[in-house]
């Protein structure tokens, strides 16, 4: 078990010659640079061996029959699993051409023969070099870019926790339901994968869709953070200067993402959370605000958003009204799906409507 193991921590160089002489006299240098030698004597057998044991560097023949060097280089450099075994081509002839086309196919060197074994050994002790050091550098690469993503990672969670504490004060200022964000997270993601099997809205929603939209619903009325309490909690109908001030949430929630986004990093989230702020009151006919968009000028996200707001708001206990029963919220819904809702986004969630919290 023991020799196994060392065989295993030597260099592996894969020696390709037809020239039986030529494989010999490489192995007795690579041997006494105490290394291990692997011997093919085609291209074939190459590419084989190359799969199997993945060795540290190819001594390469060019001129070979049936499939040359050059050849067996090409394959071997369009393999992401080889492409980056060094590669030194031997031949009888130095003509630059032929060293300048083993380059341009990703050669690292060329040595011509007949061998002077110390030329060989420093070939080859230099390219094993490099490659390690090139191994090294590529994992403190990886290690350095998993770092990295952690961090953004770490902010991006600060980032949401900061507009989950915003849209919480936001929340209370309404006095809504203190379940009404997982109420509503929960919700859209149950219609949004829903609406992902449908054959209409299949090919717009993914996986990733679906989690973000999740993440960002409850972010539609942060904008109530600067709406004025009295108004927020008053129990009867606002007056037409009260509803304008109301109406200015939509706009207010938006520019707040808008600028987190751009001292940050932009990203679907925000892009979506943004969407959602800004839109999830405009309705299907135009008859909506900020904008009067109607339509699949709406962003999908905010329609998801409104109907999924609609059926929580009339769920749940508000300080003007009891909350309504499941089947009253939907008839009352009903009336307004052609004008306020896209009717088929309604309909699709009349159907999950026992998945609905």
């Amino acid at each position: 078990m023991a020799e196994v193991k060392t065989s295993k921590e030597i260099p592996r160089i894969l020696i390709v010659d037809d020239v039986e002489a030529n494989r010999f006299v490489l192995r007795d240098i690579i041997v006494d640079m105490g290394y291990q030698p692997i011997l093919t004597e085609n291209g074939m057998q190459a590419l084989r061996m190359v799969q199997r044991i993945k060795p540290q560097l190819i001594i390469l023949d060019i001129a070979m029959p049936e499939m040359d060097g050059y050849e067996v280089c090409q394959q071997i450099k369009a393999d992401a699993s080889t492409r980056e075994i060094p590669i030194i081509f031997i031949s009888a002839f130095d003509d630059p051409a032929d060293i300048v086309k083993g380059f341009n196919l990703g050669g690292e060197d060329y040595i011509t023969k007949p061998f002077i074994p110390e030329v060989v050994k420093v070939r080859v002790g230099m390219h094993l070099k490099l490659s390690e050091a090139n191994r090294n550098i590529s994992e403190m690469n990886r290690q350095l870019q998993a770092s990295i993503n952690e961090q953004l990672r770490q902010i991006e969670m600060e980032r949401r926790s900061v507009l989950y504490a915003l849209i919480r004060v936001a929340r209370e200022n309404a006095c809504y339901d203190e379940d009404y964000m997982e109420r509503l997270s929960h919700n859209c993601r149950i219609l949004t994968e829903a609406m992902q099997l449908s054959a209409q809205y299949g090919h717009l929603i993914s996986d990733s869709y679906i989690d973000t939209i999740e993440l960002a619903a409850p972010l539609c009325d942060l904008g109530n953070m600067a709406i004025p309490t009295n108004i927020l909690q008053k129990q009867g109908a606002l007056t037409p200067g009260e509803n304008a001030i109301m109406r200015t949430h939509t706009t207010i929630g938006a520019r707040i993402l808008r600028d987190i986004g751009e001292i940050g990093n932009d990203n679907s989230f925000i892009r979506m959370a943004i969407d959602i702020a800004n839109y999830h009151h405009e309705n299907w006919d135009g008859s909506g605000y900020p904008e009067g968009k109607s339509g699949e000028e709406i962003p999908l996200a905010a329609q998801i958003v409104s109907v999924v707001s609609a059926y929580c708001a009339l769920t749940e206990k508000r300080t003007y009204r009891d909350a309504f029963s499941q089947e009253r919220a939907f008839e009352i819904m009903e009336e307004d799906a052609q004008n306020k809702f896209n009717p088929d986004i309604f309909w699709i969630l009349k159907k999950i409507v026992r998945q609905l919290h």
